[in-house]
């Protein structure tokens, strides 16, 4: 499904060149659940800006579902996302103006859809995480396990086959954190979607089939 050989990505100022990725080599199966750990800086984000087609590696093949993505043009790029794949963000991301429902229905703007469509698949996605009773709050009235709740909601809505989180639980309390670690590996487990997470949580990552440590820019299987 992806497929990372020899990626290797630096960042470069006037004095300082960083090197975030070095030589990574990552397989992904469709249905996998594969957790990324390391400390900060280590390069976990940018290994997922890359996997989810944000930013693009200086060295190294990357193969998107088959594809080889790299002479692909930003527009190509975004057609791409929008069908495959879902992000979850640590901070949730999430529009205060608008209500929950709203929130959720932003990621398919740009799809070539009818409103009635994008309707059912808002109404689909919030069941799923259980909030179809706060549809009409807005995310200043909801918890910080809601608020994340209606950021996954937000990634499934496009029905993507691949979820990206960035540290998913980490804004979140003990409490929080579990019931978005059971709705995560949920999506996994009952409705066939492949995971890819960065995580500081051990609980969380505990649950990924696969699991990867990142440092100093270099991935090994923990």
């Amino acid at each position: 499904m992806l497929q990372l050989k020899h990626v290797s990505k630096i960042y470069r100022t006037s004095e300082v060149e960083t090197h975030a990725l070095r030589e990574v080599s990552l397989d992904v199966s469709a249905g996998e659940f594969l957790a990324v750990m390391g400390p900060s800086g280590c390069g976990k984000s940018t290994l997922l800006n890359i996997l989810g087609l944000l930013d693009s590696p200086d060295s190294g093949e990357y193969r998107f579902f088959g594809e080889d993505v790299a002479r692909y043009t930003e527009r190509q790029l975004t057609q791409l996302r929008r069908g495959g794949v879902g992000f979850v963000f640590q901070s949730f991301n999430l529009i205060d103006d608008l209500n929950v429902q709203e929130n959720v229905e932003v990621s398919l703007l740009y799809c070539s859809l009818a409103s009635g469509e994008r309707r059912r698949r808002v109404a689909a996605a919030l069941e799923r995480v259980g909030l179809t009773h706060r549809a009409r709050h807005l995310p200043t009235q909801l918890s910080g396990g809601q608020q994340q709740r209606v950021a996954i909601a937000r990634a499934l809505v496009g029905e993507p086959r691949l979820i990206l989180a960035d540290e998913p639980t980490g804004n979140l309390d003990e409490r929080n954190a579990r019931g978005v670690e059971e709705l995560l590996f949920g999506l996994v487990q009952r409705h066939h979607r492949t995971m890819v997470l960065v995580t500081h949580d051990a609980a969380l990552s505990g649950r990924a089939s696969r699991r990867f440590l990142l440092s100093a820019g270099r991935l090994s299987a923990e």
